[in-house]
């Protein structure tokens, strides 16, 4: 379990109050989407759950136990892929092994990679470079370079909003599948309503800064969810519900 307890940042150098008092709960296996206006704090507070930065007061917990910096049982996507590219897309996934514990222990997990890669789809692209990959492609090989470490949380700070439309559709049904398969619980930053609602068991909504939890959203609609489940009128109304509350948190 995840949680995160009385939480505030303020950045001292320019005084800005980024967040108050948030408070949340991420359980075991569950998928959490937090949507909020640009400059609410969202992305300061997946790093700060990542242990990247500190908060001001109040505390993050993983498992009872505080999140004091990065740990190897929290790992975190980017919305860019970031892929080195004078490596391979198999070297790409076992960096972070090969950094943590050396280019043998890397060596040895060489089969769990490319298990890795073709569980997105990605077999026989393990000695492709990242200027051969399409968006898509790349955004997989670092989708695989986060599991490789064997996280218990995974951290998403919009991963896929440089994609275009079609393919960032796509990928939302893959990460989906991926999540519940490995029963990963995951935390995602996301600018889009239709993609937290997609994704998530619930949804936290955030207000202006300093970001706040405005609500809390439970989405009920049965897994597994293909995209055509946001022409339904139940997700219509989730998405105007959270819509709606957006809205009330400008004013807040």
């Amino acid at each position: 379990m995840l949680r995160v307890e009385d939480l505030s940042k303020t950045y001292v150098r320019n005084d800005v109050h980024a967040l108050d008092r948030i408070n949340l709960t991420v359980k075991d296996g569950q998928f959490v989407s937090i949507i909020g206006a640009s400059g609410c704090g969202k992305s300061t507070l997946l790093k700060i759950m990542a242990g990247l930065i500190p908060p001001s007061s109040g505390r993050v917990l993983l498992d009872g136990t505080p999140v004091l910096g990065p740990r190897p049982d929290i790992g975190m996507m980017f919305q860019q892929a970031t892929l080195l590219p004078w490596r391979t897309a198999l070297e790409n996934v076992l960096l972070p092994i090969e950094i943590r514990d050396g280019a043998k222990a890397a060596h040895a997990r060489s089969d769990l990679a490319v298990e890795l890669l073709g569980l997105v789809g990605l077999a026989g692209f393990e000695k492709a470079y990242p200027g051969e990959l399409s968006g898509g492609m790349a955004q997989r090989v670092a989708i695989c370079r986060m599991l490789i470490i064997e996280p218990s949380v995974l951290l998403l700070d919009e991963p896929f909003g440089a994609l275009d439309e079609l393919t960032r559709e796509r990928m939302n049904e893959e990460l989906q599948r991926i999540c519940t398969e490995r029963q990963a619980t995951a935390f995602m930053v996301t600018h889009s309503i239709a993609e937290a609602v997609f994704l998530g068991d619930a949804l936290f909504v955030m207000s202006a800064r300093p970001g706040r939890i405005v609500e809390v959203v439970p989405i009920d609609i049965p897994r597994p969810r293909e995209f055509s489940v946001t022409t339904e009128p139940h997700f219509g109304e989730i998405v105007q519900h959270v819509r709606s509350r957006l809205d009330l948190g400008e004013q807040l």
